[in-house]
């Protein structure tokens, strides 16, 4: 089973320079005032997962993360699909870049990041596709991708015409994505004994700000990465005024979120 988030090239690492990439979330016209703003709330613990209908053939999922011959992976990808998945790449990876990096989709000890510094890093924001057609353009333009640098066979190959032409496809639908934060409201973990990423020194610092609780390692000797037991959440999705929430969700007008 492929890992969600775990693809073989970094869109705008590669990328750099071959397009204008706006900063996620603009967009080229105005963002309308008022938007309905889903609230989410669940729970999952370790190996587990969790899901929430949302509305209009939309799915939110928190999966466990897969990693092959890897013991020390622990945590969940958050994914956007449809209520009959659309397979790879999902509505929210595809809407958040990079796609070969450290990134707010996933909430694990991946990329050296300890248990501690997994739910420090809180809250996370992200991008979602919300249109079955463009979860199906966002597909098609990121397999193309894979399949051009592939094809250039490098870890950053100069980038061709079609390479170009996907990536600014994929752009002009992140223009249009909603907007959506993941945050932590407690946790267990078995913290990890190693020394903080770099990049992570100041989630290692934000650790203590999110309510959790350091469970027993049950007689197993610590781990420089640790593990993440159990997480207590809310998801807040800013979707059109005029989305069709199920009447067992809250939904609400609130002001775009930027």
């Amino acid at each position: 089973m492929k890992k969600y988030g775990e693809v073989k090239f970094c869109l705008y690492m590669t990328l750099a320079g071959a397009v204008a990439v706006p900063a996620i979330g603009q967009s080229a016209s105005p963002q309308p005032a008022t938007c309905q703003r889903i609230q989410l709330t669940g729970e999952v613990n370790q190996g587990h997962q969790w899901r929430a209908a949302f509305g209009e053939g939309w799915v939110f999922r928190v999966l466990p993360i897969v990693s092959r011959g890897k013991t020390d992976v622990s945590g969940w990808d958050l994914v956007v699909d449809r209520a009959h998945p659309a397979g790879y790449p999902d509505a929210l990876l595809l809407a958040t870049p990079p796609y070969n990096s450290i990134g707010e989709r996933e909430i694990g000890t991946t990329y050296g990041l300890r248990a501690q510094d997994a739910i420090g890093w809180n809250p996370r924001r992200f991008h979602l596709l919300i249109r079955p057609a463009a979860l199906r353009e966002g597909q098609r333009a990121f397999r193309e991708l894979d399949r051009e640098r592939q094809l250039l066979g490098g870890s950053a190959p100069a980038p061709d015409d079609a390479m170009k032409k996907a990536t600014a496809e994929l752009v002009a639908l992140e223009r249009h994505a909603a907007t959506g934060e993941f945050r932590i409201l407690d946790a267990r973990i078995w913290p990890g004994v190693g020394q903080p990423a770099p990049y992570a020194q100041n989630w290692a610092l934000q650790s203590e700000k999110t309510p959790h609780s350091d469970v027993s390692m049950m007689g197993n000797p610590p781990t420089p990465l640790g593990r993440l037991d159990w997480i207590r959440f809310s998801v807040t999705l800013w979707l059109p005024s005029d989305w069709k929430a199920p009447g067992s969700v809250a939904a609400s007008p609130a002001p775009c979120a930027q």
